[in-house]
């Protein structure tokens, strides 16, 4: 049995991955079809192709717990030794770990974005959201590799910390509060945000976006272009699951 098989199924053999997927589904389309349904065909073009912008980060977060929930939670109960004595060098293990997390993760990604796109597209058939660009692609086929980088990200944050509670708070504060406050910051907070990790991600969906009132805009003078800035991210997220390994070698398990 190999050591993908195997993490994948101790992954599913808990519930919550099973709770993580559907809440992160439900989630993102559920909002989607309620930002389709109250608003205008002629206002959908400005998050054209799809609306995935207006929900998709609620379903991250959700699949950044569940990425950070299948370590620690081995931490927890202790399960992880049992691994590591199998697997003694311990970092073919935790890769084939990162890696299954990561697939699901980016799947569930990007199952939500087409669904959310299906979605506005039968609620308003008459709005023009094609698939014809660069970009609209991006919009569409991107964020399932933005999920997958987050997974990766979030699971070197579980690696490091090795507390459920700890993790998750650490994310959502970094997630929803600096990567929102810092910018803020006079004089400084510009240069910033050119920088914070997943602002640049989403830089890579959101690139060329027409910015509106209304709309997520696409962040004027990023240091890279799309590509750049998810090869940027995906340095971030691995260069951390790095940091992750070396110490879940050093550390007792």
């Amino acid at each position: 049995m190999t050591l993908l098989t195997v993490e994948r199924i101790k992954l599913f053999s808990t519930r919550s991955p099973w709770w993580c997927m559907i809440l992160a589904t439900a989630l993102t389309v559920g909002l989607t079809s309620i930002f389709a349904a109250t608003t205008k065909p002629a206002d959908l073009p400005t998050f054209t192709p799809s609306v995935t912008q207006f929900a998709f980060s609620f379903g991250l977060v959700v699949m950044m717990v569940m990425a950070t929930l299948a370590v620690t939670t081995e931490y927890r109960f202790s399960t992880i030794r049992s691994t590591f004595l199998a697997v003694p060098t311990r970092t073919p293990a935790l890769v084939a770990k990162a890696v299954v997390v990561a697939l699901l993760a980016g799947i569930v990604g990007e199952i939500t974005a087409v669904g959310s796109w299906g979605i506005a597209k039968l609620i308003q058939p008459d709005a023009p959201l094609g698939i014809d660009t660069a970009q609209e692609y991006r919009n569409v086929f991107g964020v399932g590799l933005i999920y997958l980088l987050s997974a990766v990200l979030a699971l070197a944050v579980g690696l490091i910390v090795r507390q459920s509670a700890g993790a998750v708070v650490i994310e959502l504060v970094y997630l929803l509060l600096l990567e929102n406050l810092l910018p803020a910051i006079p004089r400084i907070g510009d240069h910033i945000q050119h920088w914070l990790p997943y602002t640049v991600g989403n830089n890579f969906i959101v690139a060329g976006q027409p910015e509106t009132d209304d709309g997520p805009p696409a962040i004027e003078g990023m240091p890279f272009g799309p590509w750049g800035s998810l090869v940027y991210y995906a340095a971030v997220c691995v260069g951390l699951f790095v940091i992750g390994l070396v110490l879940a070698k050093r550390r007792d398990a």
